[in-house]
C-alpha cells in the first residue's frame, strides 16, 4: 500500500471494479444480517422506530462532523490558507467518505493529504496533522478504557460475561501501557539492533524503523503544542466520540431494548476493533456481528438486529451518502485542474 505522502492524485482517484463490488457488499451486508437474524419482526421494529430519535441521531451525526472540522482548523492554525468552517467540513466529509469506502480505511489519510496539498499545505506536514489527529483519538480511548477498567473492577456492574469483560479490559490496558513504554524508549531499543532483526531484509527493517520513529515524533509534536490548543483539541475529541458512540444507545432505546450506556460504548469499542479484520470497507460484517453478539444477552434477537441496522445506517451509511457528492466534486476539480495544466503546457 502506498504511503499517504506519496500517493498521486490519478492513482487515488482511479476506480477499480473490485472496489465497487466490495463497497456494494458493505452496503448490503447490514440489511442481509438483519433479515437473517431478526426476520420480519426486526424490519417491523425499524418501521416503528420513533421519528424524534431519528432526528436526534442525525443531529448528533451533524454535530460530530462539525466538531471534527473545527478540530482540523485548530490543528492547521491558518497554515493551509484561509479555511473556514464550511471548507473544513467539506474536507472532513470527503476524507471520511474515502475512509469508509476503502478496506481498512486506507483511502482516508491519502484523501486528506491530497486535499490539503491542493491548498498549498505540504504532504509531509499534512501527514503530521493526520498523526496528531489519530493521537488525540488514541488518548481519548486510552482514558475511557482506563475508566471502564476501574469502574468494572470497583463497582457492581451488571454487564454480560462480567469476568471475561473485566479480564479483556485489563489485558487491553496492559497492552496500551506496554506500547506507551516501548514508544518512550524506542530510540534506545532500536539502537540495540535486535528488536527488528527478525525481518528478512534490510529494506523492510528500515521501513519499519522509519514508521515507528514517525509515530514517536508525532506524539512528541502533539505534546509540544500549547496547552490551550491541546486542551481544546481534546475537548473536541471527547465531545465527538461521546456523541458518536451514543448512537448505538439511542438505537437500542428506539427498538424497545434496554442496555447500559457504558456497555453500548464498550460494545462499540470492542466491535470496531474487531472490524479491522474485515476485508470489506467499513469493517462490514465483522462490525455488525460483533455488536449484535454483545447485545444479544440483553435483548431479543429481533431487537438486537434492528438496533444494529439503525446504528450502521447513521454511523456508516450516512457518511457515505453525505460524503460521496463532496468527494466526487473535489475529484472533478482536481482532474480538471490537471487537464488545464497539461493544456497550458502544450
Amino acid at each position: 500500500m502506498p504511503s499517504p505522502t506519496t500517493t498521486k492524485p490519478q492513482r487515488l482517484l482511479r476506480f477499480r471494479p473490485l472496489h465497487g463490488f466490495m463497497l456494494a457488499g458493505a452496503l448490503l451486508i447490514p440489511l442481509v444480517l438483519t433479515t437473517w437474524l431478526g426476520g420480519v419482526e426486526a424490519l417491523q421494529r425499524i418501521k416503528q422506530f420513533p421519528f424524534e430519535l431519528v432526528l436526534l441521531m442525525l443531529l448528533l451525526a451533524f454535530l460530530c462532523w462539525n466538531l471534527n472540522a473545527t478540530r482540523l482548523r485548530l490543528m492547521l492554525d491558518g497554515r493551509a490558507g484561509k479555511l473556514g468552517q464550511r471548507g473544513a467540513l467539506g474536507i472532513e466529509l470527503a476524507s471520511k467518505f474515502a475512509l469508509c469506502a476503502t478496506p481498512g480505511g486506507s483511502g482516508g489519510a491519502a484523501t486528506l493529504l491530497l486535499l490539503l496539498a491542493q491548498r498549498g499545505f505540504p504532504p509531509a506536514k499534512g501527514a503530521a496533522v493526520f498523526l496528531i489527529d489519530q493521537g488525540c483519538d488514541l488518548l481519548f480511548f486510552l482514558a475511557m478504557l482506563s475508566g471502564l477498567v476501574l469502574f468494572s473492577l470497583v463497582s457492581d456492574t451488571q454487564w454480560p460475561h462480567q469476568s471475561l469483560v473485566q479480564w479483556a479490559l485489563v489485558g487491553l490496558a496492559f497492552m496500551a501501557t506496554l506500547v506507551s513504554v516501548v514508544m518512550y524508549y524506542l530510540p534506545s531499543l532500536l539502537r540495540t539492533g535486535g528488536v527488528i532483526a527478525v525481518w528478512p531484509s534490510r529494506y523492510r527493517r528500515r521501513w519499519l524503523t522509519r514508521r515507528l520513529l514517525r509515530c514517536r515524533h508525532a506524539l512528541k509534536a502533539t505534546l509540544a503544542l500549547p496547552r490551550t490548543t491541546l486542551l481544546a483539541m481534546m475537548l473536541l475529541t471527547t465531545a465527538h466520540w461521546l456523541m458518536r458512540y451514543s448512537l448505538l444507545y439511542i438505537a437500542v432505546l428506539g427498538v424497545g431494548g434496554h442496555a447500559d450506556w457504558m456497555w453500548t460504548f464498550l460494545t462499540q469499542m470492542l466491535a470496531m476493533a474487531a472490524s479491522q479484520l474485515s476485508f470489506l470497507p467499513g469493517g462490514a460484517g465483522a462490525a455488525e456481528v460483533g455488536v449484535g453478539s454483545l447485545l444479544l444477552p440483553l435483548m431479543e434477537r429481533e431487537q438486537a438486529a434492528a438496533a444494529v441496522l439503525v446504528w450502521r445506517l447513521v454511523s456508516y451509511h450516512l457518511y457515505l451518502a453525505v460524503g460521496a457528492p463532496l468527494f466526487i466534486l473535489y475529484s472533478y476539480r482536481m482532474l480538471r485542474q490537471k487537464t488545464d495544466t497539461k493544456t497550458s503546457k502544450s
